[in-house]
Order: structure tokens, then C-alpha cells, then sequence
């Protein structure tokens, strides 16, 4: 393995697939996706895990493949994290310093972000990202980075993201019970604007909209700062449901009608075009034609833009979004989308794509909207890592010689990135470690207890 590779694992846990993605930057800091798996998600609805077991299943299943398919062993992960119970809140905060004519240090700005983390919020609740906007050192304001300034006094204003302390505890519990460990809880919209959006697009305003399936993320950009943030209730399951409904079919014909012949416009929709569903149970096939089809997703998905422009409106910058708006996620492919979008919000719109930041030959594999997040989460990963100065658990599963005893393309143990790792034991006492700390990772998943009590 080369040293200077640097690996991240990460788990999108969404309402219709849970997808388990492994990518590695290496010495110049290009970033590659060496594999990625998915399952369908039976165990979530809304971002919200109601299926504990359900959940741990798809999530075993895709990390096993995900390893076997990225030839990379990992034993954490980095998680998304969204939901309707997903709230945002500004806030400001300040310390006084000691010395006045010292400089700022990033201790200084790391004491501020951590102190904000003890604000009062409602019972049930914790602080999942504290995200600062600007500073003020000394009542001058407008600072961006305070870090070699002077002053006595270091103020800055925050956007907070706060979650229910029951939905990240459940998500924690299914990873740990699929033998892994949270390295860290993500925001979707984060994720997703970091694999879509470019620095031009942040500065000059622009909003992320990311339809998946139980939930439509937003966030809002303006100056290269995260303004505002939303996650609603509603998404892609939704038209299908509608569909369902309106047309009296199965609700796996009004998934492949959706995906195959729907079409967010219904007014330029064909009149005398139709499309045969079988009847449930040996009854008479139904013709559903295009037109009714196409009214019945523009009235769902018009509902969705109310909303989406109303967390627009509520952020204060709807005046100042030059660069417009970007849909991604698997509801961005709905036929006609962007051109419903630039009628209900009056502003220009792109497909976002996640391969804006991305090199190697798996770039086009993944380069759907459905895969924004699962992206953007390994980008927050290798984002995260930099500012703790951290490093990964994973690494190149190492080959047998051929025709080895018991010869297997692939050992289970993940190999460190650190250099102090070498080994200075013997092979035996590696060996037995190795198992020990398999055990215990084993016996915390299964009776949901700390490893650090395991002896």
C-alpha cells in the first residue's frame, strides 16, 4: 500500500437505498471512488430509522461488498445524517481574551465553535454541526478569518444544525451492530453541496435542492458560507404514492411508470399516448394515458417548490441568489424537472452531477444525482480528518501468496495508514490482538454496551 494514500468509508442511510461508498485522495489531493455498493432501504421512512434490524442488514450487506469490490478493509465510517426532526437556527456567540495584543490563534476560534455546543436547545435535542458565518473582533465586522488579528473580544455569528438525540442514536446503533463504528454524523445538504456545487456557485448565491426519496434537502449559499439549511418532509415516494393512489395500480407499476414515462410538465405531456398496466389478479390490463400521468407528478411535485421557496424566502437571501438553483438526488431525473423548477422559482437551474470534484475510471459509474450525497459524504470525511489532524482506520486488504493454505483473495483485518504501526511484536501476539479487538467490537454490537467495558 502507498503510505501517502489516504482512505474514507462512508454510509448514506436514505428512505429507499442505504449505500456504503469507500474513496481514497492521494498525495496531491485528488479524490477517487474506488467502490461503491447499495441495498434497498426497508427500514426508513423520512431519513428516520423505524427498522433497527431491517437496517443493520442492508448496511452489513453493502459494506461487505463495497470491501470486496474496493479490495479496501475499514472498521468506521462516516455517516449522513438528515429527516424531518432536522432543524436550523442562528445564533452568536463570544470569548474575551486574555491578552489583547496576541493573535488569534485557531485554538481561539476552536474554543468559540466548541463553547457554542452548550447552548440551550429543547429537551430530546443535540447540536449536530455548529458552522460559523462571520466574525467580529472588537466590534469590527465582516471578518471572515480573525486568525493573526488582534483584539480582546472574538464574537462571530453561527448557523447550528439540531437533530433529536433518538434518530442519531438509532443510526449509531445500526452501525455499531453491522461491527463498525461513527467517526462522525454529516448533514446531507452539506455532503451533497460539496459534490455538486462549485466555489463560483457558493459565492455568487445559489440553493442546493436535493430530492431523494422520504426527504427534499436545502441548503442555501451566499459568500461561500452556508446561509441556511432545511430538510422536508417530502419526496420522491410521494409522487410514486400519488400515482398509486390516482391510478389504482401496484405501487411497484407506479414506480416504473414514474421513472420510465412520468414527466413534471403536464401540459406539453402527450394526449394520445397511453401505457398498459397489468390488472392485479388476472383482471382487465388499465390504460393510463401520458397527459394524466403527467398532472398527477406536477401537482406533487409544485407542492414540494411551495416549500422549497418558502425556506428560500425565511433564509433572507432570495434577493441575493445570482447563480440560482441546483437539484440533484434521485428525484432530479424526473423528466422536465428543471423547467417546472425555473417556472415556480424564476431562477436559472442545473442537474447536479457529482463528478466535479472526482478523478479515476469509476468518476462515470457514479456520476448520477442519486449518488450526490454518498459523495460529498467522503468528501466531509476527508475534510473532517484534515481540521483534527485525525487518520482513518482502513487499508488495502492484503493478497495471499497463490496457492497459500487456506488461500483466499482477501484477509478481514484492515491495515493501518499510520507509519508507527509497524509492527515491533511478533506474528503470534499481532494475531491474537487482531481477534481480541474483533471480539470486542462483536460483543458492543450485539448487546449494544461500550467496547471500552469489554476486558
Amino acid at each position: 500500500m502507498n503510505s501517502k494514500e489516504k482512505f474514507v468509508a462512508a454510509i448514506d442511510i436514505g428512505t429507499t437505498k442505504i449505500v456504503s461508498i469507500v474513496g481514497k485522495r492521494d498525495k496531491e489531493g485528488r479524490l477517487e471512488i474506488l467502490g461503491l455498493s447499495k441495498a434497498p432501504s426497508r427500514g426508513v421512512k423520512r431519513g428516520v430509522v423505524l427498522n433497527i434490524e431491517e437496517t443493520v442488514n442492508a448496511i452489513k450487506t453493502t459494506v461487505d461488498d463495497v470491501q470486496k469490490r474496493s479490495a479496501v478493509a475499514f472498521d468506521e465510517v462516516f455517516v449522513g445524517i438528515a429527516g424531518q426532526h432536522i432543524k436550523s437556527m442562528r445564533s452568536r456567540g463570544y470569548i474575551n481574551r486574555e491578552n489583547c495584543e496576541e493573535e488569534i490563534t485557531r485554538d481561539d476560534v476552536s474554543n468559540l465553535v466548541k463553547d457554542m455546543y452548550n447552548i440551550p436547545i429543547d429537551i430530546g435535542e443535540e447540536i449536530i454541526h455548529v458552522i460559523p458565518q462571520s466574525f467580529i473582533v472588537d466590534n469590527e465586522t465582516g471578518i471572515n478569518n480573525p486568525v493573526g488579528m488582534c483584539g480582546k473580544r472574538l464574537e462571530a455569528n453561527f448557523h447550528i444544525v439540531i437533530g433529536q438525540v433518538a434518530s442519531a442514536k438509532n443510526i449509531d446503533k445500526c452501525v455499531r451492530r453491522a461491527g463498525l463504528t461513527v467517526k462522525d454524523l454529516i448533514l446531507e445538504p452539506l455532503a451533497s453541496s460539496d459534490a455538486v456545487l462549485t466555489d463560483e456557485e457558493k459565492e455568487a448565491g445559489v440553493v442546493l435542492v436535493d430530492i431523494g426519496g422520504g426527504t427534499t434537502d436545502v441548503a442555501v449559499y451566499y459568500d461561500n458560507i452556508i446561509r441556511h439549511t432545511a430538510v422536508i418532509p417530502l419526496g420522491g415516494n410521494v409522487v410514486t404514492n400519488d400515482i398509486k393512489e390516482g391510478c389504482s395500480i401496484l405501487q411497484k407499476y407506479a414506480e416504473a411508470l414514474k421513472h420510465q414515462y412520468g414527466s413534471a410538465l403536464g401540459d406539453i405531456a402527450p394526449e394520445d399516448k397511453v401505457v398498459s398496466i397489468p390488472g392485479i389478479a388476472g383482471r382487465e390490463p388499465k390504460e393510463i394515458s401520458f397527459k394524466s400521468l403527467a398532472y398527477i407528478i406536477q401537482s406533487r411535485m409544485e407542492e414540494i417548490l411551495d416549500l422549497i421557496n418558502f425556506e428560500i424566502q425565511i433564509s433572507g437571501y432570495a434577493e441575493r441568489i445570482t447563480a440560482g438553483v441546483v437539484i440533484t438526488g434521485g428525484g432530479a431525473m424526473l423528466k422536465n424537472l428543471p423547467q417546472l423548477v425555473r417556472f415556480k422559482t424564476a431562477m436559472d437551474v442545473r442537474v447536479g452531477y457529482p463528478n466535479e470534484h472526482l478523478y479515476g475510471e469509476g468518476r462515470n459509474e457514479i456520476n448520477q444525482p442519486m449518488y450526490a450525497t454518498s459523495v460529498g459524504l467522503i468528501m466531509k470525511g476527508f475534510e473532517y480528518l484534515d481540521e483534527r489532524k485525525e487518520v482513518f482506520s482502513a487499508g488495502k486488504i492484503a493478497e495471499k501468496p497463490a496457492g497459500a493454505p487456506g488461500t483466499g483473495n482477501t484477509t478481514d483485518e484492515p491495515l493501518s495508514q499510520t507509519e508507527e504501526e509497524v509492527s515491533e511484536e511478533s506474528a503470534g501476539n499481532t494475531v491474537v490482538n487482531s481477534l481480541f479487538r474483533k471480539m470486542k467490537k462483536n460483543l458492543a454490537g450485539m448487546f449494544d454496551i461500550p467496547e471500552e467495558t469489554i476486558e
